[in-house]
């Protein structure tokens, strides 16, 4: 199989129809750029080496991909018994929660590594589709993470919510919302998330939705956000070396959660070293098995 075939079958939604999919593509892709042959080179990040990225040959159009996190990318030979570990424990999140390490360190790197294969497959398209390669990116990993919960037995959706606006006691109005994941229950609105591969550009609107619907509603309701990562490709000063540099703001993050209001769950994939050990950030950055394991199950009571 080509990459161009890759690319086709990743940027057709019909691909990732359920979970099966994403694991179905990911098996196969994974395969593809374990052979040699089939990839120009791999590259090592400059400054934090366990990031890479891969250079496609002619029918990736000699394009450099995303770096990925060498550490959390399953390899092809153990992908299929990590991907059934990984069904295994999500369905039974609600009922037997895990204290194994691996069992919850397999559910942040399939899932990162579901996601990744849908980007640097993404990322053999020609440089002039950027802007499409973002966007189907970003809509296949709220469909991820959707899936996922719902495979949890979490009933959960992506639209509009309606917000009433009292005005002395009384309905006067309502604002639409859209947000990436709503969770509900006898339709009554028991969880709001945003889902997002980064939070560059995004943080600030997460902190303010909360703050805008729980004061516009009187009510409480947990806000929390998703990220895959937070890092992105720079080059170095000397030509044909790559390295990472992270999208994410700390000051802001701070800021927003002690002037304004902490967020309820934040969760990454691929976490970053200064989220686990600084002050406000430890406190209230988790990796993403948390939610599933523990912390979903919390707000639904």
């Amino acid at each position: 199989m080509s990459m161009k075939k890759f690319t086709k079958r990743a940027t057709d939604k019909n691909t990732f129809k359920d979970l099966g999919g994403f694991i179905s593509f990911c098996s196969d892709f994974l395969s593809f750029i374990s052979d040699p042959d089939n990839i120009q080179a791999e590259i090592v990040s400059q400054n934090e080496n366990q990031y890479r990225f891969l250079q496609y040959k002619r029918d990736g159009s000699f394009q450099v991909t995303r770096p990925f996190n060498s550490n959390l990318l399953i390899s092809a030979d153990t992908f299929k018994q990590s991907a059934n570990e990984f069904l295994k424990t999500i369905k039974s999140a609600k009922t037997s929660a895990t204290t194994e390490i691996s069992s919850r360190e397999i559910i942040n790197t399939v899932t990162y590594t579901l996601q990744q294969s849908v980007g640097l497959a993404l990322d053999a398209l020609p440089a002039g589709k950027s802007n499409k390669v973002r966007k189907l990116n970003g809509d296949m990993f709220e469909h991820l993470i959707r899936m996922i919960l719902e495979t949890a037995g979490v009933s959960c959706r992506a639209g509009v919510v309606q917000v009433p606006v009292l005005i002395d006691g009384e309905e006067a109005f309502s604002m639409s919302y859209q947000h990436d994941l709503i969770v509900e229950q006898k339709d009554v609105v028991k969880l709001i998330g945003s889902v997002k591969t980064s939070s560059k550009d995004r943080i600030d609107k997460i902190f303010v939705d909360k703050f805008l619907y729980n004061k516009l509603t009187s009510s409480n309701v947990p806000h929390i956000a998703i990220f895959l990562n937070d890092v992105q490709r720079k080059k170095t000063r000397r030509e044909n070396e790559y390295g990472i540099s992270s999208t994410f703001l700390p000051g802001h993050f701070k800021g927003y959660t002690v002037k304004l209001n902490p967020l309820d769950g934040v969760y990454y994939c691929d976490i970053r070293p200064n989220m686990q050990t600084e002050a406000v950030l430890k406190d209230h950055i988790r990796t993403f098995d948390n939610l599933i394991i523990d912390d979903i199950w919390k707000f639904l009571k």
